[in-house]
């Protein structure tokens, strides 16, 4: 059995809208908008006068990583110093024929080095080929305007003689008052306190 078609229906059907199907009730189908008309939109209100954000200032110039200087090192305590007036001024003139102009504290030796916890003025290095001067030596240091040393326990000790007097074999660890025009032995090395 041949069923035709009239296309003018077909035409009919597609013009009216979807197909209908028997016992259904039909879909309503909204009217489109004109595109001509303004669609309602809700805005947000705005502040009467917009707040910007700031821009991030920007460095001038690059900063680049630097290797820190041990003198602005943060360390574990906080070191003491002497103050404007480190003291009066006393030159050591030693027997290599080096001179060193001091003010406050200080060690002295082949290397000399301080122990963790200890801050000195000075750190005065003695040539010796022979090693007789042990690496720290000696401590110096001022009190109330006179000089003082101490036997930082060196192997072969330090003494001291003054201009006018004697020699005295320095006690390891206990302080010494020099005077002017003392002579220091250290090891086969000595200095002259002026």
């Amino acid at each position: 059995m041949q069923t035709e078609i009239d296309l003018d229906e077909v035409v009919e059907i597609e013009e009216s809208g979807p197909e209908h199907v028997a016992g259904e009730e039909p879909v309503p189908v909204e009217e489109p908008v004109p595109v001509d008309e303004p669609v309602p939109v809700d805005e947000p209100e705005l502040a009467e006068e917009p707040v910007l954000a700031e821009e991030p200032a920007l460095a001038e110039e690059p900063v680049l990583a630097e290797e820190p200087d041990p003198i602005h090192l943060d360390v574990e305590e906080t070191r003491i110093t002497s103050g404007i007036a480190l003291g009066d001024r006393f030159v050591l003139q030693f027997s290599t024929g080096e001179s060193v102009t001091i003010f406050g504290t200080g060690i002295l030796g082949r290397n000399p080095v301080a122990e963790p916890g200890e801050y000195f003025d000075h750190f005065v290095p003695i040539v010796d080929p022979s090693k007789s001067v042990s690496k720290t030596h000696l401590e110096f240091g001022q009190t109330a305007g006179a000089f003082w040393i101490s036997d930082r326990y060196s192997g072969n000790g330090t003494g001291y003689r003054p201009p006018d007097g004697v020699r005295t074999r320095c006690e390891p660890g206990k302080r010494y008052l020099v005077t002017r025009g003392s002579r220091v032995d250290i090891g086969e090395q000595f200095f002259i306190v002026s």
